[in-house]
């Protein structure tokens, strides 16, 4: 059996092509058992799916990928040929270890962020409640729940920012003691709103908005994050409800002037506002920067932030990298443990067989009346016999270079035990 990942994430699709996948929790289980009755009822799988990525993990041959694809194809509308070309497909060591970074928040669109895990757990549950994980799927998240752990616990993977977005949420956490008292608007909707908006969401502010000129686009990235849409032309208005506003258009001209952020001071009883100007050129005239009561930061403003962060950050992200591969050599042991175990199992039942035998025989001696010792002679042969036959067998038959590896196999399987007895020499 083996172990391979099916996805597609922020980095390998577009947004609307991400929301065809994406399944609502009360959705996985019924999709778990159709996957299964799909393929194989012996196959295992785990859906993982956020707002960044829609993951198949499955535990099966390596022949049941192409149907996986078919079937997830299936689910989000879409040609065959259109999901291969936006996903990835990760087979055993390789999936582990995507696995692995997934929890460890290496994989996710902000760098070290904790939510991932918590959906990855509730992944597993999901999973477990519909019968579908398996040996091999459960040892594989247990480890990289494990995995994640220490890179929390050993690192600063959280700990410093690497963007503009994270630089400009960690600033506002050194202005507002606690952000979840905050209210947050962000000023349009591309992509590094986007990426803002997921760094503030994580914080749990009291309440979010997105102000767009297009109300439609506004309401597609705040129903992600549980924010309110509203229309730029009301921005004006009701700037005073917010304490931390970011703003990023294509705008060739500011969006947000001097007079709009006075007034919304003199309404707020000059109670402060934090102001991340991400665009270029300007969202918000730079006079703002002279007003008491406000901390407004620009790109210019931020990038020395970004760097030393960066600095920090790929220290701790080569240490979390290192965790991770031993944590994937790990399982790739024990999974290729595990393809052994048919055999082992096949061999105890042999060696069972034969012990039956010749018991059976030893009593059938005993019950004739033959000496005890002769028949205990008889039962160790036999065993003896038994075991040694096929591979005495093999070693006559080989010959040359075959011969020579065949015997240092049955060498170091046969010979490498202590003749010596068990008993202690000091013992009678």
């Amino acid at each position: 059996m083996s172990v391979f990942a099916l996805g597609l994430n922020h980095t390998t699709a577009p947004l609307d092509l991400r929301g065809r996948f994406a399944v609502a929790p009360g959705q996985l289980a019924p999709l778990l058992q159709g996957f299964r009755q799909r393929l194989q009822r012996s196959s295992e799988v785990a859906i993982v799916s956020t707002c960044n990525r829609t993951e198949l993990y499955v535990g099966a041959d390596r022949a049941a990928v192409a149907p996986a694809i078919d079937w997830l194809a299936g689910v989000g509308g879409v040609p065959a040929a259109t999901l291969r070309g936006h996903s990835y497909v990760l087979e055993n060591g390789s999936a582990a270890r995507h696995a692995f970074r997934v929890a460890s928040g290496l994989d996710s669109m902000v760098l070290g962020e904790p939510q991932i895990l918590g959906q990855m757990k509730q992944a597993v549950r999901e999973a477990e409640t519909a019968g579908t994980l398996g040996g091999s799927l459960h040892q594989m998240f247990q480890r990289s729940f494990a995995v994640a752990k220490e890179v929390r616990t050993s690192t600063e993977i959280g700990a410093h920012s690497i963007s503009m977005a994270a630089a400009a949420a960690r600033l506002a956490s050194q202005l507002f003691e606690d952000l979840r008292e905050t209210r947050v608007l962000f000023v349009g909707a591309g992509e590094m709103v986007e990426l803002v908006a997921t760094h503030f969401a994580a914080r749990q502010p009291r309440a979010m908005a997105v102000a767009n000129r297009t109300l439609e686009r506004g309401e597609k990235i705040a129903g992600r994050f549980g924010a309110e849409a509203m229309r730029l032309a009301d921005l004006p208005g009701r700037l005073s409800e917010f304490d931390i506003v970011i703003s990023c258009t294509a705008s060739a001209l500011p969006i947000i002037g001097l007079g709009a952020v006075e007034r919304a001071l003199k309404a707020r009883r000059h109670r402060p506002m934090f102001m991340v100007d991400l665009a270029v050129p300007r969202d918000i005239e730079p006079e703002v920067a002279r007003l008491s009561d406000v901390y407004l930061y620009t790109v210019d403003d931020l990038s020395s932030l970004v760097q030393h962060a960066g600095e920090q950050r790929q220290a701790a992200v080569e240490q979390a990298e290192a965790i991770i591969e031993t944590g994937v050599q790990s399982f790739v042991q024990w999974l290729e443990q595990r393809g052994s175990v048919p055999l082992i199992q096949a061999l105890n039942s042999q060696a069972d067989e034969w012990r039956a035998i010749e018991i059976a025989r030893a009593r059938k001696l005993l019950a004739r009346g033959e000496d005890i010792d002769a028949v205990l002679e008889a039962l160790s042969r036999g065993l003896t016999q038994k075991l040694l036959h096929g591979t005495l067998a093999e070693l006559h038959s080989a010959d040359g270079e075959h011969r020579a590896q065949l015997a240092q196999t049955v060498s170091r399987l046969f010979l490498r035990a202590s003749t010596r007895s068990p008993v202690e020499p000091n013992q009678p």
